[in-house]
């Protein structure tokens, strides 16, 4: 076993990824039919506004804004029907809601996709935690106005926290899709892989969605034998991430490479190889010989390849 393995590892490393600061109380149990409106009737409530897919930042210089005022939102063209509670805090309650996308934006306000956000540093952690929620609250919405079960419309209850069928009274819950992100290691190599779509020269950490009735450890070994074909032992747990892309939870894992030679799925992946360490700083630092690059730092791909580049085994 590499010794990699041996050390131990700091603990909430969770907090180091993009999207995981969200402080809200979300009132998961103290719901009610009149919990909605009464968060919006509070004076100190406060709105994250999305037209379609991106979010409405107020910007002044290097600081963003998320969150409006009920006038400010009714101006930029709120869609009252479209509103969850998302929770509170200490300044008071927290709501998402849709505005009219076809309206022009004052100067001040940008319409601002969630990676950009997260990449550019605009919002404070907590912000951008409750951004992250509010994405993929409001997309569930949208995706389950009719009912799995019998096709009927569908109800929102508990200020979002379900959508209830009246037809046949199916209750449907907000889902949150679980994904495997893993790093292989062996001795002072990892795997790394490129997708097509990723930026010139970047290679991540390998991942996929885990399946019904699969361990996360299961998932982490099914994938990497799928993807670069080689058999894995070990499996370490890292920390996890919110990914409001649309709603799925990142799993980071490390694990230990059992064999060496890979055989990349190449309708996954344009190309996949191993890397030592020393390659693997010289990407994280941007000084590498042929440009290659590692994810964004807000990623938690990015923190799984940062624990193995620092690691002084």
């Amino acid at each position: 076993m590499p010794p990699f393995f041996d050390q131990t590892r700091p603990a909430e490393a969770s907090q180091h990824n993009g999207f995981s600061g969200n402080r809200l109380d979300r009132l998961s149990e103290a719901r009610d039919e009149t919990s909605l409106a009464t968060a919006a009737a509070d004076p100190r409530a406060r709105y994250l506004l999305f037209a379609a897919e991106r979010a409405l930042i107020a910007v002044n210089g290097q600081v963003g804004e998320a969150a409006f005022e009920r006038p400010v939102a009714e101006r930029l063209g709120l869609i009252a029907d479209t509103l969850v509670l998302l929770g509170e805090d200490a300044g008071g309650p927290r709501l998402a809601g849709l505005v009219d996308g076809q309206r022009d934006l004052p100067e001040t306000i940008k319409a601002i996709d969630l990676r950009s956000l997260a990449i550019q540093g605009l919002l404070k952690t907590a912000d951008l935690g409750a951004i992250a929620q509010a994405r993929s609250m409001l997309a569930w919405h949208g995706s389950h106005q009719y009912c799995a079960r019998c096709g009927a419309p569908t109800q929102m209850c508990g200020g979002g926290a379900r959508r209830d069928c009246p037809a046949c009274s199916a209750q449907h819950f907000p889902r949150v899709d679980p994904v495997a992100i893993m790093l292989a290691i062996e001795g002072t190599r990892c795997v790394l892989g490129r997708q097509a779509r990723f930026a010139p020269g970047m290679y991540s950490a390998l991942a996929g969605f885990i399946e019904p009735g699969e361990t996360i450890e299961g998932a982490v070994r099914r994938e990497i034998r799928e993807e670069a074909g080689i058999d894995i032992g070990q499996v370490r747990y890292h920390s996890s991430q919110p990914w409001p892309f649309v709603s799925s939870l990142m799993i980071g894992c490390h694990c230990e490479a059992l064999t060496r030679e890979l055989s990349p799925d190449e309708g996954e992946l344009e190309d996949c190889r191993w890397f030592e360490r020393d390659e693997v700083r010289a990407m994280i630092a941007g000084s590498h010989r042929d440009g290659l690059i590692a994810p964004p730092q807000m990623t938690i791909a990015s923190q799984l390849i940062g624990a193995f580049a620092d690691w002084n085994g």
